[in-house]
């Protein structure tokens, strides 16, 4: 018991409400469920999600103003059918051409 009295703790570490607020942030930082760690994986997470939803937006922009274009003409409709779905008229042979892979 002697040898525990002759240890002399700073005077910040004897302080109550120093000691309180210190197993306050220890707990905020490494104990809770909302730690440091988790907050950066979450916030890693929304940042790419926003990034997503940016790529997204822009993909659905410019699909509308292509909706726009193919609907405003029969003839670029007619071309669409044509090169997407390899579409033809009744009276047409459709010959497809593949390139070969480049060989590496």
């Amino acid at each position: 018991m002697s040898a525990l009295k002759s240890i002399s703790l700073p005077g910040i570490l004897r302080n109550k409400y120093f000691v309180a607020a210190l197993a306050f942030v220890v707990w905020l930082v490494f104990l809770d469920r909302n730690n440091l760690l988790s907050q950066y994986q979450l916030q890693t997470e929304v940042n790419k999600l926003e990034t997503q939803k940016n790529f997204y937006q822009t993909e659905i922009s410019q699909t509308r103003e292509e909706q726009q274009e193919l609907l405003s003409s029969p003839e670029k409709l007619e071309k669409f059918a044509r090169e997407k779905y390899l579409m033809k008229k009744d009276n047409e042979d459709l010959f497809i051409i593949t390139t070969a892979p480049p060989k590496e």
